[in-house]
């Protein structure tokens, strides 16, 4: 899934919630005991996070599939080529549920609800590069980036 979501810096209550949410579903569904505090994301065991009605990104071994990654697009970004918004994402999510499995419907709702939430830029658009950052692990450099300008575009203000 996308479980791999930093909340570093967040001050919006619903998105903790949101956060929390998502630490119960993915650790229920991994039946894993987190470290202390700490929620690493252990590559060589990532297919441990897939659950039904996810988008097939990652296969049943954990392997990125570029096909499956390019069809979230293809299919639902319909307003932009390269982005999607709340609606469309709702679109996806119901396209890929799974009617007998919930607790893996939960699980992506969460997950993408969240992703869009922390991402989304000011207009309402996931960018599809955000979320290739979340499968490829590079989000966490881009959401640290981009706090980082931010931060010095306010102090120079």
């Amino acid at each position: 899934g996308l479980s791999c979501i930093i909340i570093s810096g967040v001050k919006n209550s619903s998105l903790i919630l949101y956060f929390m949410l998502l630490i119960v579903v993915v650790l229920l569904q991994a039946n894993v005991k987190p470290p202390a505090f700490k929620f690493p994301i252990y590559v060589k065991t990532i297919q441990q996070g897939k659950h039904g009605s996810d988008t097939d990104v990652y296969d049943i071994q954990g392997r990125f599939v570029p096909e499956k990654f390019e069809e979230i697009f293809k299919k639902h970004a319909h307003t932009r080529p390269d982005a999607l918004t709340d609606k469309e994402l709702g679109e996806m999510l119901k396209a890929n549920r799974d009617p007998k499995d919930f607790s893996g419907r939960v699980g992506a709702f969460v997950e993408w609800k969240l992703l869009y939430a922390l991402c989304k830029d000011k207009e309402g658009f996931l960018h599809k590069e955000t979320v290739k950052a979340v499968y490829d692990g590079s989000v966490f450099e881009k959401l640290e980036r981009e706090k980082k300008e931010a931060k010095e575009f306010a102090k120079k203000k």
